[in-house]
């Protein structure tokens, strides 16, 4: 009768720790990680989960060895550690330990973000991506010549040849990969804005738009000018008149622009002098938008063929060059 009660004593204190145990994990790993605002935390490629788990509790994350030890536990007996994938995750507050592990099963690592704006120089754009600390720089130089020649298109020139966006990566990602994506953007855009072209447009190439379009992304940073910017250029264009288009001049003098366009300036030939030379330049100047590039090859039909910059970032244009010269005493010189 004693041991039958000895037994029952015991079973019922097996229950009991039972119970008081998976009470104990299910508070352990449903505690929210010790985290007042949203935190990076990255799992190193290769790396063992009670090396993570180690790292965790190191940084304060998780607040007791025991969930560690009941995470450990979890991850084992589940058998779902080769589901744990490696990248940079964002930690947010209210994350519990098994939120954590869906997380990090789930791949859904951090995305950091790079923007290559409208109007910037390829040059420009690969600074911006050399100077990335979230990429894993595997060219040996922002060159333009060199980053075209890793693209695999030796000898092409550069500019023109990205298209501006915001680009979206995880940590580590090759800044050629980015440059890939860069390129293809660009070539499947001009590709489909080409296909849709409006008729008779005096452009021998899908190339030669795409210079018109970095002019006129140059030229106006106002959405709804930018079809006349194109339609005085390409009306220019077809009557033989030479484009006289102060960002290609400044383009063509380099470093040497130092932020004063000069008569003199406009006078020094170079390729890219359209004051000097008939037709477009020999390259794009810049990196044009989609909006640009729609407008080169969606010209306006009207018949301006000047304009001149107003005040409010706009511009007056112009049919004749009588009108054009009253235009620029209006609003360049100030007087009536």
């Amino acid at each position: 009768m004693k041991i039958r009660s000895l037994l029952l004593a015991l079973l019922l204190l097996l229950i009991v720790a039972g119970l008081w145990l998976a009470q104990d994990v299910r508070r352990a790993l449903h505690q929210p990680l010790v985290l007042a605002q949203p935190q990076a935390f990255e799992i190193e490629d290769g790396e063992a989960f009670a090396a993570t788990l180690r790292r965790l509790r190191t940084q304060g994350l998780l607040d007791t060895d025991r969930a560690v030890f009941y995470l450990r536990v979890y991850v084992r007996v589940q058998n779902i550690g080769s589901k744990i994938r490696s990248g940079e995750y964002e930690l947010k507050p209210g994350l519990n330990a098994l939120d954590l592990l869906a997380l990090f099963m789930s791949g859904q690592t951090l995305l950091h973000e790079l923007r290559i704006t409208e109007g910037m120089t390829a040059a420009q754009a690969l600074q911006l991506i050399a100077a990335e600390p979230n990429l894993h720089h595997t060219l040996s130089s922002a060159d333009p010549a060199a980053a075209m020649a890793a693209l695999g298109e030796p000898g092409l020139p550069a500019e023109g040849r990205l298209f501006p966006d915001t680009y979206r990566f995880p940590r580590h990602t090759p800044d050629l990969t980015l440059l890939r994506q860069a390129r293809a953007m660009m070539q499947n855009v001009l590709a489909a804005e080409w296909a849709q072209r409006a008729p008779e447009l005096p452009y021998a190439s899908a190339d030669e738009a795409l210079v018109m379009a970095s002019i006129v992304e140059k030229e106006t940073g106002a959405a709804a000018e930018r079809p006349q910017i194109a339609g005085v250029f390409v009306r220019r264009l077809r009557l033989g008149m030479l484009l006289q288009t102060d960002p290609t001049v400044i383009y063509g003098l380099g470093a040497r622009f130092d932020g004063n366009l000069r008569l003199a300036d406009l006078r020094a030939d170079t390729p890219y002098n359209t004051y000097t030379r008939k037709g477009l330049p020999p390259t794009p100047i810049c990196l044009p938008g989609r909006a640009a590039i729609h407008a080169a090859l969606h010209p306006d039909d009207g018949k301006a063929l000047f304009f001149v910059a107003r005040s409010d970032g706009t511009h007056a244009f112009s049919e004749s060059l009588e009108q054009h010269n009253a235009a620029v005493r209006q609003f360049q010189l100030k007087k009536p």
